[in-house]
């Protein structure tokens, strides 16, 4: 019977347990896209990354979720990269990664003897929000009050979509409670994109932007604990809708987890550039556990 072992690392915290969660399968080529979806699945993670040989790039990771592919994950991008490190598989501390998002390049830092892994993102693009903001508001248990509605709610993407959906406070961040059955029928442009509501309120005081994730119903999964690639879009947001591009640098603490016990933070830099800003996330992680699931 073939096996694969799964190995957990959460990423964007240094202590097990916090942070994100990420199935990590260092022989992927070993498996097919099929059998990648089936261990997914049976791991359970809210993603799997399976690390694999490129012809294009240093590696290769593929991505997924219980239900589906996933073109990027940045925790679990994250996630691989402090494991390959941490079994001297790096040979060295900036290389590019090959996803399907397009080819990435990453860096292996050292902060406090502890590796830092920096990931860059593509391009962050931008799509009008054309459908309710009430319905929005039940579908995440709240208030249309408690949207912030001098900020646009916006599609945005550095690799997957979602909808990022500014808050007024905390209180309305901490008492979300999503219906997602009835994501698709209320993001009729894009009814695969997850949602992230986010505020400017925060619990850590280091922090600049407090963020939730709740997952498309095809994902298989419900919330998200520390999302990188929507934490790096949310960063391009702010550079292009609240800062109104005012300095060409800027660089944000924003955490995310805590209202399900998975603290996190994710550091984010944004540039601008002619037409577009780059957008770079950082963060660290640590090694949990491993499974071996069987493919039958």
């Amino acid at each position: 019977m073939k096996e694969a072992t799964v190995y957990q690392y959460d990423a964007f915290s240094t202590l097990p347990n916090k942070g994100n969660p990420a199935g990590i399968v260092f022989n992927g080529d070993d498996f097919s896209a099929e059998e990648m979806q089936k261990i997914a699945y049976q791991a359970q993670f809210n993603e799997t990354a399976f690390i694999m040989k490129s012809f294009r790039a240093d590696l290769r990771i593929r991505y997924f979720t219980p239900g589906q592919e996933a073109d990027l994950c940045g925790h679990a991008t994250v996630a691989s990269l402090y494991a390959l490190h941490s079994k001297n598989k790096l040979p060295k501390t900036t290389f590019t990664v090959e996803t399907n998002a397009g080819i990435l390049p990453m860096t292996v830092q050292s902060k406090n003897g502890q590796p830092v892994i920096t990931m860059s993102q593509a391009s962050p693009q931008f799509h009008p929000f054309s459908g309710s903001k009430e319905k929005l508001a039940k579908a995440l248990n709240l208030h249309i009050d408690d949207l912030d509605q001098t900020l646009p709610i916006v599609y945005g993407s550095t690799g997957n979509w979602t909808l990022l959906v500014p808050l007024k406070n905390l209180d309305a961040c901490k008492k979300m409670k999503p219906n997602q059955e009835d994501f698709p029928h209320i993001l009729t442009d894009m009814p695969k994109a997850s949602i992230h509501p986010f505020c400017f309120d925060t619990i850590h005081p280091e922090a600049h932007m407090h963020g939730r994730h709740f997952s498309s119903p095809f994902s298989g999964t419900v919330e998200d604990a520390v999302t990188g690639t929507a934490s790096g879009v949310m960063g391009a947001y702010y550079a292009r809708y609240v800062d109104q591009q005012k300095t060409d640098r800027w660089q944000f603490v924003i955490e995310q987890g805590q209202e399900i016990d998975r603290d996190g933070f994710v550091h984010v830099e944004i540039t601008k550039k002619e037409n577009t800003y780059g957008v770079v996330i950082a963060g660290e992680a640590a090694y949990v556990t491993k499974q071996i699931v069987s493919l039958s």
